[in-house]
Parts: structure tokens; sequence; C-alpha cells
């Protein structure tokens, strides 16, 4: 160790040791680098073309096989598999996204609503913190699909789709989110949602709740659900919310602005219901109805206030996206 003096400071240098020498030599010799391959900064040149074929080869075969499946077939680490993946082939590990096909025209309708919608809040900058979010959401008691686990490596997004029994018990759910709170669970009786069990839980349940909390200032928003298209339904939202309501609507509704059909613009789709099924479906799974109900409702607790505000920050990014691809599909990988 040495010292070199400055006018202001003193530099303390540590020379390397006969060890550390020796150390690099022996790394340098057989490798031509004395990188440390544990922290990734090194590929090994023994990984031959070869070796790179063939794993290339295996997925392209096979995109959805893991790294560890890869590398028992192969006889190879698990590391080199993935240094390969990723240094040599450039292979990227999508997730699953599961999207609704848009054509010409739904594309135009969202570009026009995030338009629309941004130009009221800059009008109202307080717009957002008045609309209530609401989505209907099926719990089966065999699970969901899980897309965190799920990768597909390749060097383009793919477009993959995955089955899963949809006869199995199951329980509709109804919530209503705002800035500052979640309205539900409200389970729906019976197998499905029809037009007049939806208009009920309006009457009955949600637009009470709505009025006491919020009073006569916010704006109620639906999407696009067979449910939502009854005519009984307008009417109904109509006379009680005239222009205060966003939903796909006729040419004699009184909307606030008309709902484009699209799922990864609400803010149930986007973040709510993802994160209520990731709570719900930790292992050991519910076995009955009355258990994921519970579930249900025990997640919803767990949403806080701070999250909501930080959930209508993403929606208010997510207009300028779809605003900025003229309404093409908002991808997050």
């Amino acid at each position: 160790m040495c010292s070199v003096r400055s006018d202001t400071f003193i530099i303390t240098i540590h020379l390397p040791t006969n060890k550390s020498i020796l150390k690099w030599y022996n790394d340098f010799i057989p490798r031509g680098c004395i990188c440390d391959q544990r922290k990734g900064h090194f590929i090994c040149p023994a990984v031959s073309e070869e070796v790179v074929d063939k794993v290339r080869d295996a997925f392209v075969r096979s995109p959805k096989k893991s790294t560890r499946r890869c590398s028992q077939e192969l006889k190879l680490p698990q590391s080199t598999v993935c240094k390969v993946l990723h240094k040599r082939l450039r292979f990227t590990p999508y997730r699953l996204q599961l999207v609704q096909k848009l054509y010409p025209k739904d594309k135009e309708m969202r570009f026009e609503f995030c338009h629309s919608l941004q130009e009221s809040m800059e009008n109202d900058p307080g717009l957002l913190s008045k609309i209530i979010f609401s989505d209907e959401a099926t719990f089966h008691l065999n699970g969901k699909v899980n897309r965190h686990n799920v990768r597909i490596w390749g060097t383009q997004y793919p477009h993959a789709n995955l089955e899963f029994d949809s006869d199995s018990p199951k329980v509709n759910v109804f919530c209503a989110v705002t800035e500052r709170s979640v309205y539900g669970p409200f389970f729906f009786e019976g197998p499905s949602i029809t037009g007049q069990t939806y208009l009920e839980m309006l009457q009955n349940w949600l637009l009470p709740r709505l009025q006491a909390a919020e009073g006569d200032g916010y704006i109620f928003q639906q999407d696009g659900a067979p449910p939502h298209w009854s005519l009984n339904v307008h009417a109904f939202l109509n006379t009680n919310l005239p222009n205060r309501w966003i939903g796909c609507a006729g040419q004699h509704d009184q909307v606030f602005c008309k709902w484009p059909g699209s799922p990864d613009l609400t803010v149930c789709d986007f973040f709510f219901w993802g994160y209520v099924k990731d709570k719900v479906y930790i292992p050991p799974l519910p076995k009955t109805i009355d258990e994921l109900r519970e579930r249900v409702t025990e997640a919803l607790r767990a949403i806080t206030p701070d999250m909501l505000q930080k959930v209508l920050m993403e929606l208010d990014y997510r207009l300028d996206i779809c605003r900025a691809t003229r309404g093409a599909h908002i991808k997050c990988l």
C-alpha cells in the first residue's frame, strides 16, 4: 500500500499482491481474459458454434422450452444455455400477453376516445379522480393461466394461445374502482350475468353506495360486455346519470364519452383483476366456492389508496401511448 498526497486530500492506493497477480496470470493463459465469469461479464470462448447451433435448433423447435430442460437434453450447464440465448443468439424470454383482435375501425375508436378524454382532462385536471371504473370477472376453482411463469423464447414477440377448463365451478364478481377506494365485491347469483341481473345490481347495490360516498360529481364507466348493452340498462343510466356515464352507447344515449371496447385501457383490466387473481390463487388453491369468495374479499382489502393513485397515473400514460400508436395495442413486456 502506498499513499499519494495532494494539496487537499490523500489518495491511498492498494497495490496488487503476488497472489493476485498469479491468479490473474492463471486465468488469462487458458481463457485470454481475467473477467469474473460469475458476474456475467464473460462468455467462455469454449462455447463453439456447434453448441450455439444446437441451442438455437432446440428453441426454434420448441420456443416454450425452459433453459433447465434444454440443459438436460443437450448435456450442457444451464448457465451456458442462458448465456448462449442472451449473448450469442440475442433471444428474449417474452411473457404471454392476452389481447383481443383489433380491426382498423377499433383503432380509430381507441384513438378518438383517448384524444377526447385527454382534452377533457386538460379542461378539468381532476377528471380522472371522478371516474368510477367498473368491470366483472369470473373466478374458477381450477385456477387461472399463470402467464408470469410462462416464457416463449425468440427474437420477435410471439402470438400464442393457451387453453383451460371453463366448465369448472365459478363465481362472477363485480367491482368498481376509484382513486380512493374499491366498491365490492358483489357476487352475482347464477352461472351467468344477464342484462336484468346487472341492472338490479346497479339499482339496488352500486348506485346507492356511489351516491352516499361520491355525491353527484362522479362519472360511471362500464365496458362493452353483453349485459351492458341491455336497453333497460341504458335507459336507467340515461335517466339517473345523464352525460355522466362512459360505455358502448347508441346514437341517442346521453354519455360523457363512448367507450371503445378496449381491455388495455380500463384500470380493472390492466391492473385490478390481475392483482386480485394473483392473491386469490396462491397455493394451496381454494377448494370450495365459499373459500373462493373469502379469498376474493381478502384480496380487495389489501388494495390501498396509494396503489390506486399510482394506477391512475399509469392510465394517463397509457392514453398517451395509445394516441402515439394511433390506437394500437399497448404492449407491456
